[in-house]
């Protein structure tokens, strides 16, 4: 029996709701990308780890999928075992008056609103960034001077042996879209976030400013993942790809934004292909005529 079959079947004894052959294009912000051999999405803690500990024991190492707004995924899809951390995973609740606890599937903007209901400010920056609490945590999300690290306490997570443990302060290792998560086998669970004491109506004004400036001066009315490359040290990437001309350039149905040359969306039925050579187009343009070797803050499955 092939293990795709073997996690099929083990998959409702665990509590988790199992698909075959999921086209990731349904889960990426790019809308791109082929299938996922098997999708497992947890519906509580136990079963996220009942999940973990089967794929062990089948000697799978599984990909975690949150809501997929970071991602390019082959056209190839993904011949693996997917754990979605969604349904199941956006519980919100406060330990006191300035901290929350959330679940890592819950989505930045609920919890924005749910910051913005208790009168809490500090996590203003993040309206509008359209991931979850454990994606945010996992780069260090950040916009508009703001960043995950200001507001982070701990995480908690679970590794693919099975074991939880937390994460607290510098354990976090959090930096400019890197965590102490990043390439290791330590899925977060969930969050505890410190913010302030606020007023309300300030709260809200200051939302609704970032989230018209994104509007303003971002393509999303455009399949993407966001900023495609990450800022080098001194410079920024848009900057340098519309000082090398690339504004509007396009391979296939990909685009480089004329909106925002950090930007790098899918305009017309792109590839995930069309989407990547475009990547390695401009990053090549840009290192040519700047000297600079832009990095991807794209993730590439």
């Amino acid at each position: 029996m092939e293990y795709s079959e073997c996690m099929f079947n083990f998959g409702e004894g665990i509590e988790c709701e199992i698909k075959k052959d999921v086209p990731m294009k349904m889960y990426t912000s790019f809308k791109t990308g082929g299938n996922a051999e098997i999708m497992l999405t947890p519906k509580d803690e136990k079963s996220l780890y009942e999940a973990l500990k089967k794929c062990k024991e089948l000697e799978i190492k599984p990909f975690i999928l949150g809501n997929g707004t970071n991602l390019l995924v082959s056209d190839r899809g993904i011949d693996n075992v997917v754990i979605h951390i969604g349904k199941g995973f956006d519980e919100i609740t406060m330990v006191d008056e300035t901290t929350i606890r959330c679940m890592a599937g819950c989505s930045l903007m609920r919890l924005c609103r749910f910051a913005l209901e208790k009168g809490l400010t500090g996590l203003e920056f993040a309206y509008g960034i359209p991931g979850t609490v454990g994606g945010a945590m996992y780069m260090n999300a950040g916009a508009y001077d703001g960043e995950m690290k200001n507001v982070a306490v701990s995480c908690d997570y679970v590794t693919f042996d099975g074991e939880k443990g937390t994460l607290t302060g510098e354990e976090m290792e959090l930096s400019y879209r890197h965590s102490a998560f990043c390439d290791s086998d330590k899925v977060i669970v969930s969050a505890l976030l410190k913010l302030e004491k606020g007023n309300r109506t300030e709260i809200e004004r200051k939302m609704n400013d970032l989230m018209s400036r994104r509007k303003d001066k971002q393509p999303i009315e455009y399949p993407s993942a966001g900023s495609t490359f990450k800022r080098p040290p001194g410079n920024f990437a848009g900057k340098l790809i519309e000082d090398c001309g690339l504004r509007g350039k396009s391979i296939g149905g990909a685009q480089v934004s004329e909106k925002h040359c950090g930007f790098i969306i899918n305009k017309n039925n792109a590839t995930s292909s069309d989407i990547l050579d475009l990547i390695d187009f401009v990053r090549d343009e840009v290192l040519e005529k700047t000297g600079v070797m832009l990095e991807t803050e794209v993730k590439l499955v």
